[in-house]
């Protein structure tokens, strides 16, 4: 193929004539399909997309219905005509391009860079925020998208965008439609190991941090130095931004050397952090931040212990969830049934007395537990109070952070109370079941902190052993005890 007529082919979209372009194919039938078997050449669509008037769109357009895979070609330089256009600041050709297919928004360029990654480093007017939202929209899975650097989209806006608009924008549509891996994308380590917080705190971008910090990001991430976001704002000693310092202290941010000791003498130097300096003006406000901060803490270093995946953490919620059914349906439907009114029993009175009576059962409370089987229905209730405490702490641990699972924290704990209280309406309120109830209680806690904590506590020590054994004997010992201890 000669020179001459890819000269003329190229001429012809500069000037955007569709016509000339059929009269240049009747010469040579071949033409687009040699034009095609070159791996990076300038295509008639790289040249309409380059120019982006008026013209050039419906030429533009008119190539990809006779050539689609001139969309996705390289030129010489590594870009696609998708590229091209945003470079030449063609809003217009780009959304074109975009109507015919959808796709070319993970069209990849030199470096790896996407349009996505493109439009994020320099999106800075609302129409170029507005062609990022319509890349998201059009091709969603496009944010996942990494750079041979392994950059994501976020890296990039905060990297090379002077504005935060372009990242404030991808974090929202991240956590409004991303979620099943919003937090995987926003703790992807790019090719030095550092995430996106690392990036934020090193550009000393107070609202970034802020931003991150309450989408739940892996605060300890280490990159491939070993260092955290921590460490990094103590190595930019030049800069002081307090607010940045106050608000990864408030968060739990440790530093690399504080990861490597014990973790109990960790987890308490992350408690004796200034984390209430914010809260300077009122006890009550600073007690009350301290203990949701503790808490946080101990969730957090139990999810950190235990290296769920989100699989099998979606798979024991459903069966705490189950559980947490059954065993609150005992009780609502003891075994045995529930006495439907009040009855009272006569008691022989003296020569001179009138005869007595007291109540033998009340309405409401279970028939068993007025009967002979008293101490068999009381190991019932002892193993089904067992089996309800331990399914909700493990609910409450194991649901996600945010605002909205702190709800559902909150009527979890309503609803062990409720259930708490339900089995005192209907058994005999005694010292003994009431200290029976805080036993296990405090068994369910026990064994929840040897699950989640024995293995960092111990180390190496046990790392030949069979936890889970272990524990199940525990277990059946300290439960035989308890069902013992009823009788």
């Amino acid at each position: 193929m000669g020179e001459r007529i890819i000269d003329r082919l190229n001429d012809v979209a500069r000037q955007g004539n569709i016509e000339d372009v059929y009269g240049l194919i009747q010469e040579n039938v071949m033409l687009l399909e040699e034009i095609d078997k070159l791996p990076f050449v300038d295509t008639p669509l790289h040249v309409a997309a380059s120019a982006g008037g008026p013209q050039h769109i419906r030429f533009a357009i008119e190539m990809m219905r006779l050539k689609p895979s001139f969309a996705r070609k390289p030129d010489l330089n590594g870009y696609s005509p998708i590229h091209l256009a945003l470079q030449g600041g063609h809003t217009q050709m780009v959304r074109r391009l975009l109507q015919v297919d959808g796709d070319l928004v993970r069209v990849k360029g030199k470096e790896g860079r996407t349009p996505l990654h493109d439009v994020a480093a320099a999106a800075a007017t609302e129409q170029r925020l507005a062609l990022m939202d319509k890349f998201l929209s059009d091709c969603p899975n496009s944010i996942e998208d990494v750079t041979i650097q392994n950059q994501t989209a976020l890296h990039i806006a905060l990297l090379e965008n002077k504005k935060l608009d372009a990242f404030k924008r991808l974090v929202k549509w991240l956590r409004k439609n991303k979620s099943e891996n919003a937090r995987e994308i926003l703790n992807r380590q790019d090719g030095e190991g550092n995430t996106v917080l690392h990036v934020a705190v090193s550009k000393n971008e107070t609202e970034a941090v802020r931003e991150l910090l309450n989408c739940g990001v892996n605060l300890n991430a280490r990159n491939l130095e070993g260092h955290t976001a921590q460490d990094i704002l103590q190595e930019r000693s030049q800069v002081n931004n307090s607010e940045i310092r106050d608000m990864l202290c408030y968060a739990g941010v440790l530093s690399c050397s504080c990861l490597f000791l014990p973790y109990v003498n960790c987890y308490e130097y992350r408690l004796r952090k200034p984390i209430v300096l914010f809260y300077e003006r009122s006890r009550i406000l600073r007690n009350t931040v301290l203990f949701v901060e503790r808490l946080r803490l101990l969730i957090e270093t139990a999810r950190e212990g235990s290296r769920i995946s989100n699989d099998d953490r979606n798979a024991l919620l459903v069966v705490a969830a189950l559980l947490i059914t059954i065993t609150y349906q005992v009780v609502l439907s003891p075994p045995g049934g529930l006495w439907q009114d009040e009855e009272r029993s006569s008691i022989s009175p003296g020569p001179a007395q009138e005869p007595a009576s007291e109540i033998a059962h009340y309405a409401g409370t279970a028939i068993l537990d007025s009967t002979g089987l008293q101490v068999s229905f009381d190991k019932v209730a002892m193993i089904n109070y067992f089996t309800f405490t331990l399914s909700a702490i493990m609910t409450f641990l194991l649901l996600p952070s945010g605002y909205i699972s702190a709800l559902f924290r909150m009527a979890l704990v309503q609803l062990w109370v409720s259930y708490y209280y339900s089995w005192g309406v209907i058994i005999e309120e005694t010292w003994s079941a009431w200290h029976n109830c805080l036993y296990v209680t405090g068994l369910c806690f026990g064994l929840v902190f040897l699950v989640f904590f024995g293995r960092l506590f111990c180390g190496g020590r046990i790392k030949s052993l069979n936890l889970h054994w272990i524990l199940s004997f525990v277990y059946a010992y300290l439960m035989l005890k308890t069902v013992t201890r009823s009788t």
